[in-house]
């Protein structure tokens, strides 16, 4: 069982906006993302955070459901124009070294974590899938949300999040799930 004060402790450290403890029972895997990746996203198919390589539907149902509970949290960046894709996108490098630091501290409390988050891995400047190739930072690589189905405005709504701030403001999202070391 995750000590609440101990996590609270440590989060109170960091910049993170909002914080949930989910049970991933309540998570629903939709087949609606995946068809926007497949027919929208440029990293389709070109990554080890993305589908096809993160596995069927299916598949990521039951690795989302074989941990019983997540910490979803967001964070929050400031742009000058929120339509300047690159200038966005600069700013996710932080969220994942805070999604990092969340991932390490449920480990360091004996837990084992599987994390999803933000968009696609972009640690590599050539993934290793494109030459059919096991990922060099399989421990570092967090699979994006929606890679596995899971509809965040959805996710963020049924928890009572914020989802938009308005502005030249950006909302990151992350969840890592956890369950006890077997």
């Amino acid at each position: 069982m995750l000590n609440t004060d101990r996590f609270e402790e440590f989060i109170s450290q960091y910049p993170i906006y909002e914080y949930r403890l989910v049970d991933t029972a309540e998570i629903e895997v939709r087949e609606r993302v995946r068809i926007i990746c497949k027919q929208e996203c440029e990293r389709y198919g070109t990554t080890w955070a993305c589908p096809p390589a993160v596995g069927s539907l299916e598949e990521c149902g039951k690795r989302i459901h074989s941990y019983p509970n997540g910490i979803l949290f967001s964070s929050v960046a400031e742009v000058s124009d929120v339509m300047n894709m690159a200038e966005m996108l600069a700013t996710r490098d932080a969220h994942e070294e805070l999604t990092t630091e969340v991932a390490g501290f449920l480990k360091g409390e004996g837990f084992e974590t599987f994390t999803l988050s933000t968009e696609s891995c972009d640690l590599c400047e050539h993934c290793a899938y494109l030459d059919g190739k096991p990922c060099r930072f399989p421990e570092k690589m967090h699979p994006c949300l929606e890679s596995h189905g899971v509809v965040v405005n959805e996710l963020v709504e049924h928890h009572s999040m914020e989802y938009n701030l308005g502005g030249n403001t950006i909302l990151w999202f992350s969840l890592v799930l956890f369950r006890q070391r077997a």
